[in-house]
């Protein structure tokens, strides 16, 4: 490739489409419109001559501070060395294991050129970047590292990213057959308010160009002016039967012995979070020696068993009150247990228990105040006497 070809080319990829008459009137005499619809009609046709040939990295500007002169690009990446998180994230919106209507209405909007900004939100391990990712690479095949800029808000979450990253990234013109590009910003609830102020004017002013997705956990957070900007869906926690099937597509994959209370204990423990999950399955397989079982995975998480602790809470109902507390203390100090696995196995044994609403709804929220005193760092040897307490206090009521 030639020297004068090579200066056209990076010229022509860094193009701004923000220049105006009012900027430059030498450059554009017409006016916004025009001048870009001008510009595209002239070069499409001479770059999709050269687009299907030209090497990725050449269309990719070098990043600040790297020396690219020494760089070795490779596709063979190790997967036995990747976590299962990564390894097994759909590729496709085909394999996303939940969420089947939002994932419809996304794939509508797409199908008919009509993708809105997107604000995803919702608890951690829903899909979310999964969901948008998969959109992704459906859209741009191999354009992606072209046509998609991915940020992880929360480390790049100041004003600057935003008026010279991002900024950069949604003013320049790259050709794509499906005619815009596409800016992920992970964590955006991390972002300053400035730096959410200053985003909202380049959407509105970049828009025919570019679409946004904001992905967040508290939507709370993201400036209303940001909010109305976008269409906004909620992916909430993942379904049982969702996780459990995930669990056996990649043990099955990776030829583990797990019995069926290995996978009832991973997707329990996981409490509706696939990446959580995940990862305990991959802690509960490097632990192991040969199955997986629900000892096992207890074990791994730090978690007590749910038999365990429901002789504990058996114990605790049937003792007197100085007795219980010797029984609750030592047993604490033995299995290693902390107040809030003790409060969390109380609530799931209250829930099983034959008694009226008015007690369970009564004993419920004292274990919920007890558990916002845990959060305010009071006393544990005041809370682990209260919970006696109140275990005895919901005896007399159930014998009465």
């Amino acid at each position: 490739m030639s020297a004068l070809f090579q200066a056209k080319l990076d010229c022509f990829c860094s193009f701004p489409v923000c220049i105006c008459p009012a900027q430059n009137p030498f450059i554009c005499p017409v006016g916004f419109d025009s001048f870009v619809a001008a510009i595209d009609r002239f070069l499409s046709p001479i770059f999709s001559r050269f687009v299907n040939w030209i090497p990725a990295q050449l269309l990719m500007p070098p990043e600040k501070g790297h020396d690219t002169k020494n760089v070795i690009v490779s596709d063979k990446v190790s997967m036995s060395n990747q976590m299962w998180v990564e390894k097994y994230r759909p590729k496709s919106l085909d394999e996303i294991a939940a969420h089947a209507d939002i994932v419809a209405t996304i794939r509508q909007l797409t199908h008919d050129k009509k993708l809105p900004h997107l604000l995803l939100y919702g608890p951690p391990g829903t899909g979310k970047t999964s969901i948008i990712l998969a959109l992704a690479r459906e859209l741009y095949s191999t354009s992606f590292t072209q046509m998609a800029l991915e940020l992880n808000a929360s480390d790049e979450r100041g004003i600057d990213v935003v008026r010279e990253e991002i900024q950069a990234f949604a003013s320049t013109l790259r050709a794509s057959s499906f005619g815009f590009k596409l800016v992920i910003l992970d964590e955006s609830d991390s972002m300053t308010k400035d730096a959410q102020f200053a985003l909202r004017r380049i959407i509105e002013r970049y828009t025919k160009y570019t679409r946004f997705c904001l992905i967040c956990n508290f939507p709370s957070k993201i400036i209303p002016a940001l909010q109305s900007r976008c269409t906004k869906f909620r992916l909430e926690a993942l379904q049982f039967e969702d996780i459990r099937n995930k669990i056996q597509l990649v043990s099955s994959a990776e030829n583990l012995k797990i019995t069926e209370e290995g996978i009832l204990a991973v997707c329990r423990v996981g409490c509706g979070d696939m990446r959580k999950s995940l990862n305990i399955l991959q802690s509960a397989h490097l632990a192991s020696k040969d199955v997986i079982d629900e000892d096992l995975v207890y074990a791994v998480t730090g978690k007590p068993l749910p038999l365990n602790m429901g002789n504990l809470c058996d114990s605790l109902l049937t003792l007197p009150f100085k007795e219980a507390v010797i029984v609750l203390v030592e047993r604490k100090i033995i299995e290693g247990l902390t107040l809030s696995d003790i409060v969390e196995a109380m609530m799931a044994y209250v829930s099983q228990l034959h008694i009226s609403s008015f007690f369970r709804t009564e004993f419920l929220r004292q274990l919920s105040e007890i558990d916002r005193c845990m959060t305010c760092c009071m006393g544990e040897r005041i809370q682990l006497l209260t919970i006696v307490s109140i275990l005895s206090k919901l005896k007399s009521q159930i014998n009465q």
